[in-house]
């Protein structure tokens, strides 16, 4: 009995879709330094507990306000080669997580004005990233799939439009803000702006065709 004889060919497929985030992660800072180390905490304490306080009275959920890092460090000068010690320096940062980006700016402006003195990002991101990827997904899926209809096409030979193999990447790309502006009381909100937040996949499929 004649087999017909089964080739294969591998073809990539991507898909891209961009969404609007409707979250969005700030980390706000205190640093204090003082020549005592509990002054120095103290400090820090009242200012962070300010902060906290105002967030939770804008209404920001107390479980959305995080401690990510706490750092005490020795401060030192460097007078004709000799290590002279100064201080202290507390680190206290936290990272709230805003589940409407339009308050962002309000945000930024509300810990600065109660005392915070270092913003290091923002990052924007989106509630459900599976449901946008499982979007980019099809679409990268059916690239694929026509890359491989064509050239089977063009080939003049039957295409087996089910993969035998099938490999996927994905990617989301939301870099983080950078927050540069001078911390000075404002009349308006500081003006953040999301953008769009890219969610990419690739797939990789092998096809047989005869």
């Amino acid at each position: 009995m004649y087999h017909a004889k089964v080739n294969c060919l591998k073809v990539s497929g991507e898909g891209t879709i961009s969404v609007s985030p409707n979250q969005a992660k700030i980390k706000v800072g205190v640093m204090t330094e003082h020549e005592s180390l509990q002054q120095a905490q103290q400090e820090n304490t009242k200012i962070i507990s300010d902060v906290i306080n105002a967030l939770i009275n804008l209404g920001v959920p107390n479980e959305n306000i995080q401690t990510v890092t706490y750092r005490i460090e020795p401060l030192y000068d460097y007078e004709n080669g000799r290590q002279i010690f100064r201080g202290y320096r507390v680190t206290h940062q936290l990272q709230i997580k805003i589940e409407d980006v339009d308050l962002v700016g309000q945000i930024v402006d509300l810990a600065v004005s109660q005392g915070a003195n270092t913003i290091s990002n923002i990052q924007f991101t989106v509630s459900q990233p599976e449901f946008h990827y499982n979007e980019a997904l099809r679409i990268a899926l059916n690239d694929a799939y026509m890359k491989a209809y064509t050239l089977t096409t063009q080939l003049n030979v039957n295409l087996n439009p089910i993969p035998i193999k099938l490999d996927e990447y994905s990617q989301i790309s939301s870099p983080p803000v950078p927050f540069t502006q001078t911390f000075m009381a404002q009349a308006e909100a500081t003006p953040i702006q999301p953008g769009e937040i890219k969610i990419s996949a690739t797939v990789i499929a092998q096809y047989t065709y005869c």
